[in-house]
């Protein structure tokens, strides 16, 4: 009875993480979708943002570049349709791609100037839609998505 007991409790913490990722999403759907963007859009102008923050300055108008493959594991989403969605942010100005010098096979991206425009102007967007399904961590007064308290 122990083992399917737990198995439960497995189960519906499982769905309640379903539950949570599928609300956020949507949150964060609807604030970017007046701008063209879903929450995956955002996820690769976010990691792009950070790593070129963290950059070392010189390194052009691109600033710093990202392997494809590299980005694979932080979004998410397959090869094939994380491809899909840089060349959709390429077509829109929002990214630029170029060949890996290291290994001609490769591919890396980094945000263009409207890009890193783009995501800082939604970038408040998407934390607030963080904050309203997720609470606000950060004044401690937030509350737990998953109902395991605090």
């Amino acid at each position: 009875m122990a083992a399917t007991t737990s198995g439960t409790r497995l189960e519906d913490r499982w769905r309640d993480i379903l539950s949570v990722h599928a609300r956020t999403v949507c949150e964060i759907d609807r604030a970017l979708h007046p701008y063209g963007l879903g929450a995956s859009d955002f996820e690769v102008l976010d990691i792009l943002s950070i790593l070129a923050t963290e950059a070392p300055e010189g390194l052009g108008e691109g600033g710093a570049r990202c392997r494809v493959h590299s980005l694979v594991g932080r979004v998410h989403l397959s090869q094939s349709a994380l491809s899909r969605l840089i060349a959709r942010l390429e077509k829109d100005g929002l990214v630029e791609r170029s060949m890996c010098a290291e290994d001609r096979r490769g591919v890396r991206v980094a945000l263009t100037h409207r890009g890193r425009e783009l995501h800082t102007e939604v970038l408040p967007l998407q934390r607030a839609a963080l904050a309203r399904v997720l609470g606000d961590d950060e004044s401690g007064e937030g509350h737990s998505p998953l109902g395991t308290g605090r």
